[in-house]
């Protein structure tokens, strides 16, 4: 048997791996992406089937989550930023540019992407919803830190190098501090190939907070594309940020 800790982390690994699929699956090729043992896969598939999670054909030998899996998290989107504006803007962003459009919220020493709108270009990086990466590694966890005090924003560049593994994505605290306030002083940020070579991101604050805490409306794409339509792509996200009301 493996251990409840063990399981809880495979239930959600497992509900993951089906948002990235949208398809059914079978046990052998979840536990070929996953890297299971199929003996105790087998016993976990049993476990949610029985609470309702999973789906299971026996004539195909797929499983599928139900909208039991969905329900439980329908609340959260309304809990958090209310009738739908923000999603509203994000959209409004995607049909301007056809880049990937996202939101993010502090989450520790990391920026967490809450909703994602994907680029229809041709050439485009995907950022999966959920994921996090240090605050220090994105024009984003910058414009996140711009509505601390200094001294708060030392804290967390501090941190975030700690909790950054690789020594060379660990960026300076004098650095950080000046990216911070040109953040405070433009209203909005702008970097290239950071966290990732080729790439461009702009990124604005909304008027509203979600649980205390800021909410950033990013922008990202290759920066062939990002770079020359700077000004107009910053421009259209602080008009439909102003749009919002606090």
């Amino acid at each position: 048997m493996i251990s409840p800790v063990k399981s809880a982390v495979r239930v959600l690994e497992i509900l993951e791996y089906f948002k990235r699929e949208q398809a059914p699956r079978s046990l052998k090729e979840l536990c070929t992406a996953l890297d299971y043992p199929q003996s105790s896969s087998t016993v976990l598939l049993k476990n949610l089937i029985a609470l309702g999670y999973l789906s299971y054909d026996r004539s195909t030998r797929l499983y599928f989550p139900t909208l039991r899996v969905s329900a439980l998290g329908d609340w959260i989107s309304h809990a958090l930023f209310g009738q739908g504006e923000i999603f509203e803007i994000m959209r409004d962003a995607h049909s301007a540019t056809g880049e990937t459009v996202s939101i993010a919220l502090q989450n520790d020493v990391y920026l967490q992407y809450i909703r994602v709108i994907q680029s229809t270009h041709a050439l485009r990086f995907h950022t999966e919803e959920g994921s996090m990466r240090p605050l220090t590694l994105s024009a984003t966890g910058w414009m996140l830190m711009s509505q601390l005090d200094d001294k708060s924003v030392e804290k967390l560049v501090r941190r975030a190098n700690i909790a950054t593994p690789a020594k060379d994505d660990r960026q300076p605290l004098e650095l950080m501090m000046q990216r911070v306030a040109q953040a405070r002083v433009d209203g909005a940020t702008y970097a290239e190939n950071i966290p990732l070579l080729g790439g461009g991101t702009v990124c604005v604050l909304l008027p509203v907070k979600v649980q205390g805490r800021a909410v950033a409306l990013g922008m990202g794409g290759a920066v062939e594309r990002i770079r020359p339509n700077r000004e107009r792509y910053t421009d259209l996200l602080r008009q439909l940020a102003a749009s919002l009301k606090p």
